[in-house]
């Protein structure tokens, strides 16, 4: 008999697409979604990416070279270097950079949000000395003398500053600053929530330097390339770190590149997950498709068309799906980018704005990746399809039949018992290689419940169905029969949701984690009655500690101060604090004192077992600057995360951070025995609002705020997660439809016997819940265990404390039933309008 050609099999694909409307429109969506992610992530990637390229064109305009200190932490760039560079015969002019952090106060005395975008206080260098083209001024002229500052025009407008006005400005190191504004000048770029505040050089050193560093020195050359006067420069400054302009701007551009890399890796991460749920809903719908068209298929192969045709045919409808697909969520994805935009530019994140960018790449990747998915996806049943014997699959009974489910169940239980001992074996230890084994078990744990879960969702289904599903009745005990009868098909829509909800349940850990230990850490190292905070990037500004050190009620106000150094040639994090530990932080010495005066340095026990540090040994500190402080060991507490592995005097502080750093991370208040806390309170309070940035919290509140941090992050976790589970729904959706499609005989039968159109509705509502419960359950397990497996593995760097959020464990099962009676809803009243006779009739 001969085969039939491809066109007419391709007719009759596309023929069966457009025949089945509904299932297309379903099967094509969850494409779109996993596609638009993808898209748009390179998208709002591709567009930041531009628009930084812009403003970068402007990076070090008209520099040559640029000298800057080879260490980032360190004070700068000598200023007797000036001579030096001056000195050279290549040398044209030289201009020294001066800047630093501020905070602008607007004009009603408050703090100008940027975002987090930069806020940058600089000398203005008159063009005479500027390398680089001069700013433009819309208004009023540039700093003349000490006291005025001009700033740029957006900044301004954020501020509702205007020439002449008086404001202050807030220099973390060295306090509050009047100023009055003298002009308001045109960045050139669309820079989102950027301030860029200059001032006379002369203030600008007072207010950003030690006196005898700058940050960098940029250099015009006067007739030699860029290169051989980076050579020249570098001959003379052996110790520096010079760069030509080029390399300048190359190297602030990789930066960002890197800096939009992490976000994009982040986002497609997501796209990802979204993509490989959106898989098992595609390689579902096709799975029942292809069930319920195997008469059509063998009729098809009765008349002549071979294996290859037959599978090729169901592959051409998935590969027409996935173009559809993958077009729309590219017009989908660039629509997902302006929205997270605009929502960004809507919290206030302060980046800048630009066209959106739509490249080539972002096309072929997006395309590539969503007709890939549902081509493997739908490779399965097709495979399947073409194996069907003609004879065979003409017989009613031959669909209702399926492979044994052994081999694959005992593929899962092997994959789950290495899976469990994967995490369990990882869970004991600390580091990224505990970490790895950990994911190396979650893996192995994922595969085992992708393998085994149609035989596990008949027994679990059915107990989940004689609890929830048996006060209905007879009812019940149809919709448990229906979410039993074919597992395959139960286990592969509630997957999708089990990987939804496991990833939710893995966060929900961590962030129950992190705030328990961050609680336990505040409660077990704090005992300071009031914290002084600042901003992140600023930290509480030089002059709090001190204005509260003057109430009466205060026994004492300790700043604490990050410190960094190298000893022994390996860079070491510590602290410092000026003032003593008793009354603000609990600590326990195990030998020697807790003076921190002098050159006088504190360390914890397995420090000192570490470094073989005694009382009485001295600890040669390497700064930045290269400046060697010897620190003499007169203490040893138990080991404390909140302190930290070693703490320094005040003195050994200032002696090896830049003063650029001076400013605290946090200032602990300890009150007078039988102060009047409250009152005391209102006196910080008082004391630090010519700060404006410093908040005054008590124990619990300085714990609220952190877990507020955590929050928001989760916030975005679970927001970008909410699309995977989106598609989950969507799945369910579309599984009832199909089977509704599939069963129209049989609930024609039904409505036939009596059954009323409340009790067939009823029946799918059941049915969709029973499978949505038994994925969540699935899912939460997993992402409880995976959670715990993840944190206990973070030991060591202070994540001390599992927990598990019971509470939103609880509301995501309960929520899992509403979602899916809200899945059947369109189902549901589909197969309730089902004609009986119609039905009954029906081939």
């Amino acid at each position: 008999m001969a085969s039939t050609s491809s066109a007419p099999m391709r007719k009759v694909s596309l023929r069966n697409l457009a025949a089945h409307k509904v299932r297309l429109a379903l099967t094509v969506l969850s494409v779109v979604l996993g596609t638009a992610f993808v898209a748009g992530s390179f998208v709002f990637t591709d567009t930041l990416q531009k628009t930084f390229d812009s403003i970068f064109e402007n990076t070090a305009q008209g520099v040559d070279v640029r000298v800057s200190s080879e260490e980032r932490n360190s004070s700068g760039v000598p200023l007797a270097d000036l001579d030096t560079i001056t000195a050279l015969d290549g040398v044209r002019a030289v201009a020294p950079a001066v800047s630093g952090q501020i905070v602008l106060i607007d004009s009603d005395g408050a703090a100008v949000q940027t975002g987090g975008a930069p806020s940058i206080g600089e000398s203005y260098l008159p063009p005479g000395q500027a390398l680089g083209e001069p700013d433009e001024y819309v208004q009023g002229g540039p700093p003349a003398q000490v006291g005025q500052m001009a700033v740029n025009a957006s900044a301004a407008e954020r501020a509702q500053l205007a020439v002449g006005d008086t404001t202050k400005v807030l220099v973390p190191a060295r306090g509050m600053v009047d100023v009055t504004v003298s002009g308001i000048y045109d960045t050139g770029n669309e820079t989102g929530g950027f301030i860029g505040a200059t001032f006379v050089d002369s203030q600008a050193r007072q207010l950003f330097t030690d006196g005898k560093h700058v940050e960098y020195i940029d250099v015009a050359g006067t007739g030699l390339s860029q290169t051989d006067l980076r050579d020249e420069i570098a001959a003379a400054l052996p110790d520096a770190k010079v760069q030509t302009g080029d390399e300048v701007r190359e190297e602030t551009k990789a930066q960002v590149t890197e800096a939009l890399s992490f976000i994009n890796y982040f986002l497609l991460a997501f796209g990802a997950i979204a993509l490989l749920v959106g898989t098992f809903i595609i390689y579902n719908t096709f799975s029942m498709i292809v069930a319920q068209r195997l008469r059509e298929l063998a009729l098809l192969r009765a008349i002549g068309a071979s294996r290859k045709q037959v599978g090729r045919s169901v592959v051409f409808e998935a590969l027409v799906v996935g173009v559809i697909g993958s077009a729309i969520g590219i017009a989908a994805g660039v629509g997902l980018a302006y929205g997270l935009r605009t929502l960004l530019n809507a919290f206030d994140v302060g980046l800048p704005e630009g066209p959106l960018q739509v490249g080539p790449r972002t096309i072929l990747i997006a395309l590539v990746v969503g007709v890939l998915v549902t081509t493997i996806s739908a490779y399965a049943p097709a495979r399947r399809a073409s194996k069907v014997p003609p004879v065979a699959a003409m017989r009613e009974e031959f669909a209702s039949t399926g492979d044994s489910l052994h081999v694959r169940t005992i593929a899962g239980a092997v994959l789950g018992v290495l899976g469990v001992v994967g995490l369990v074996i990882g869970s004991r230890g600390t580091g990224g290689g505990a970490a790895a084994v950990v994911g190396a078990g979650a893996l192995g744990l994922i595969l085992a419940v992708l393998f085994a879960a149609p035989a596990l969702s008949r027994p679990i289904v059915g107990a989940l169905g004689a609890v929830l599903a048996k006060p209905f009745g007879p009812v019940g005990r149809l919709a448990r029969t229906n979410a039993v009868r074919n597992p395959r098909r139960t286990a592969a829509t509630a997957f999708a949701l089990t990987l939804g909800l496991m990833l939710v349940s893995v966060i929900g850990v961590f962030g129950a984690s992190a705030k328990a230990s961050v609680n336990q850490l505040v409660d077990s190292g704090v005992s300071a009655d009031y914290v002084l905070t600042g901003p992140n990037q600023i930290g509480v500004p030089s002059g709090a500690a001190r204005a509260v050190r003057n109430l009466d009620d205060v026994q004492s106000a300790a700043a604490l101060h990050p410190v960094s150094v190298k000893v022994d040639d390996e860079q070491q994090q510590g602290a410092s604090l000026d003032g003593p530990l008793e009354g603000v932080l609990d600590y326990k010495l195990v030998e020697g004192g807790a003076d921190l005066t002098g050159n006088h340095l504190i360390v914890s026990q397995t420090t000192a077992a570490q470094k073989g540090w005694t009382l009485g040994t001295t600890v040669p500190m390497t700064s930045a600057d290269g400046k060697v402080v010897d620190a003499e060991v007169t203490g040893v507490f138990e080991d404390n995360q909140l302190v930290g592995d070693w703490l320094v005097s005040d003195d050994v502080y200032r002696q090896v951070m830049p003063a650029a750093t001076i400013p605290d991370l946090a200032v602990l208040v300890d009150a007078k025995p039988g102060a009047d806390l409250t009152q005391l309170r209102a006196d910080l309070e008082s004391a630090t609002k010519q700060f404006v940035v410093v908040q005054v919290q008590d124990r619990e509140q300085f714990k609220g705020t952190q877990g507020q941090q955590i929050d928001t992050l989760l916030a975005i976790l679970y927001g970008l997660l909410a699309l995977a589970v989106v598609i989950a729904i969507l799945g369910i959706i579309n599984t009832l439809a199909l089977s509704v499609v599939e069963r129209r005989r049989e609930i024609g039968m039904l409505r036939a016997v009596g059954m009323q159109r409340s009790q067939m509705r009823r029946t799918i509502y059941l049915e969709s819940m029973l499978i949505a419960v038994f994925g969540a359950a699935v899912g939460v397990l997993l992402g409880i265990a995976f959670g715990w497996g993840f944190v206990s593995t973070l030991k060591d760097q202070g994540l001390d404390q599992v927990t598990v959020p019971w509470g939103q464990v609880i509301a995501m099962l309960l929520g899992s039933g509403v979602v899916g009676v809200l899945a059947a809803l369109w189902p549901a009243s589909r197969a309730a309008r089902t004609r009986p006779l119609e039905a009954i009739a029906d081939l």
